[in-house]
């Protein structure tokens, strides 16, 4: 029985690409930089923000605006992480099933602290308590780190009774670190293939195909 649910946050619970596609190109515009197309920008996520950057920054870090064009990024995103922002359809309804059984949830994101935060509290307040982002004193996934934090946080001290619930093959790494079975969603960023490419095992095509598990 799966007691525990740990989701990441963009392309699994948030459909949010759009937002972060303004903000990098809002931050590429103003340092001179060519902007990319949304699909670009989808490709470029799952590593955190400053990884985003890197991939979107012509020549990455070593660009002498890198961290202009980072820290405008940042700065913007906080203002506009709500424009466009949404659950996935479906997504509440499930939670809220969840929620009714008993079931105990967290977010696990490599997106910045506060907007993880900031986000948990305007969509998922009523389900989820506990919401990890990147922080200086937790590595990123695909490490464990992140993860472990939540499944104390949750008091979870069996880890055959938690689920982690992702879009991408950063996610599959994760859950493989953690020592949990990972779901893997295709309504995120990235396609059946390429998820079965990265050792996905177990694909849904809707969210309250959870409620089965």
């Amino acid at each position: 029985m799966v007691d525990y649910f740990i989701f990441d946050l963009d392309g699994t619970l948030l459909y949010s690409l759009g937002d972060l596609a303004a903000s990098t190109n809002h931050a590429l515009r103003s340092c001179g930089m060519p902007e990319h197309s949304i699909e670009d920008v989808r490709r470029f996520v799952g590593n955190g923000v400053k990884m985003l950057m890197i991939r979107a920054v012509p020549g990455g870090e070593e660009n002498p605006r890198f961290d202009e064009a980072y820290s405008t990024f940042r700065e913007h995103y906080m203002e506009h992480c709500f424009d466009t922002t949404k659950p996935y359809e479906g997504i509440l309804e499930t939670l809220s099933e969840l929620k009714m059984r008993g079931k105990r949830m967290a977010i696990v994101s490599n997106k910045m602290q506060e907007a993880t935060e900031q986000l948990r509290r305007r969509f998922f307040a009523d389900y989820i308590d506990v919401a990890i982002g990147e922080s200086e004193r937790i590595r990123k996934k695909p490490a464990p780190d992140a993860v472990i934090e939540a499944l104390r946080l949750l008091e979870c001290d069996d880890r055959d009774r938690a689920l982690y619930i992702g879009d991408s093959d950063v996610d599959i790494d994760t859950a493989r670190a953690s020592g949990l079975r990972c779901v893997s969603v295709l309504w995120g960023f990235r396609d059946r293939g390429f998820l079965t490419n990265h050792g996905a095992d177990c694909l849904i095509d809707s969210p309250s195909e959870l409620l089965a598990l």
